[in-house]
């Protein structure tokens, strides 16, 4: 496959491989060694200009396959991760409201967190899950598909237990999509729930009444503003990356910003077919980089202008202002009048 601009973009900071280093260091095998084939030294991971890659995080997860014995490696690291560690993201979490607003952010701002796995969530009746899949543009092994989802469940399973008290959020069960390891003593240690292996999709479940907890460090004024932050970097992110990056731009530059699929491809000099395959490998999708672009504007025009609604939905291609404010609503969870309030 194609290797694709997110790959290689150094981005983020260096907070899971320095994770991963110090694990690795406590079993003996020198940082060196660990960071072997990135670039990178032990030094670098302290300062606080590093950036770093995905492709340099996956080189030192394959050089722990091949260095440690240890099946409890991604597990530690997992659970070593503090939420603090993520910036503006790690904050917007902790100060959620609720539960299903922590849930939601997570997905929503996952891309500004070496995202290894592409994560969703799903609410059902009894449930609330965590679905993590592997993200097409990517090759994995199957040890290393193992040692990113080990790692990823345990973090998910830690954060969580960070932000409300830990005997009100255990997992109700996990799904694996691989056959059970030697080491299934080290999920029940870590997850805490009952197990499923051999399943089509790997999911972290929940009793769905955990969405109405209220996290212990809950502020919403605190949480709108982390958010917005979060909107700004991931923006700026999407600008200027990969074909995703391309898209946003066609779109924020058509009038209206309200272009048809067919409309972008032909203005990209590529088929639909190709621009669908080649944003699903970066994790995106047409009708979302649309929303953001929408969303975005919207949030500009209501925060710098003083348009009426009418105005800001004929700017944004909505026939009726009522179609904006739905549409407003369900990107941000609140009115448009609301967050120029």
């Amino acid at each position: 496959m194609m290797e694709l601009p997110l790959w290689n973009e150094k981005r983020y900071a260096p907070y899971k491989l320095a994770a991963l280093v110090d694990v690795l260091s406590d079993q003996g095998i020198a940082p060196d060694a660990s960071l072997s084939g990135t670039g990178l030294s032990l030094e670098s991971l302290t300062q606080p200009q590093t950036l770093t890659s995905i492709r340099q995080y996956i080189t030192v997860c394959n050089n722990a396959l091949d260095l440690s014995k240890d099946p409890e490696t991604p597990f530690r690291v997992g659970s070593r991760i503090p939420l603090s560690a993520y910036g503006m993201y790690g904050f917007a979490l902790v100060c959620s409201p609720t539960i299903r607003e922590y849930f939601q952010v997570a997905v929503k701002y996952h891309q500004l967190a070496t995202p290894l796995l592409i994560m969703s969530w799903h609410e059902e009746k009894d449930s609330a899950s965590w679905i993590l899949e592997m993200n097409p543009a990517f090759t994995y092994t199957n040890s290393l598909m193992r040692f990113v989802t080990e790692q990823h469940l345990t973090q998910l399973a830690t954060h969580l237990k960070t932000v409300i008290e830990p005997e009100r959020c255990h997992p109700l069960r996990a799904r694996l999509p691989y056959g059970p390891p030697r080491h299934v003593h080290l999920y029940r240690r870590y997850l805490n729930c009952e197990l499923r292996f051999g399943e089509p999709i790997c999911e972290l479940s929940y009793p769905r009444s955990i969405l109405a907890e209220r996290p212990r460090m809950a502020h919403r004024l605190t949480a709108k503003l982390m958010q917005d932050t979060c909107d700004r970097i991931l923006g700026a992110v999407k600008t200027s990356t990969g074909i995703s990056g391309e898209v946003y731009q066609v779109i924020a530059s058509t009038p209206g910003h309200s272009p048809t699929m067919e409309l972008v491809a032909q203005r990209m000099a590529t088929t639909v077919r190709t621009l669908h395959r080649r944003l699903q490998a970066e994790g995106a999708s047409f009708t979302q980089i649309l929303d953001d672009v929408r969303c975005n504007l919207a949030k500009e025009y209501l925060r710098s202008t003083k348009l009426n609604m009418d105005e800001i939905a004929d700017r944004l291609g909505f026939s009726e202002a009522a179609n904006f404010r739905h549409a407003f609503r369900r990107w941000t969870g609140s009115t448009p009048a609301h967050y120029r309030g």
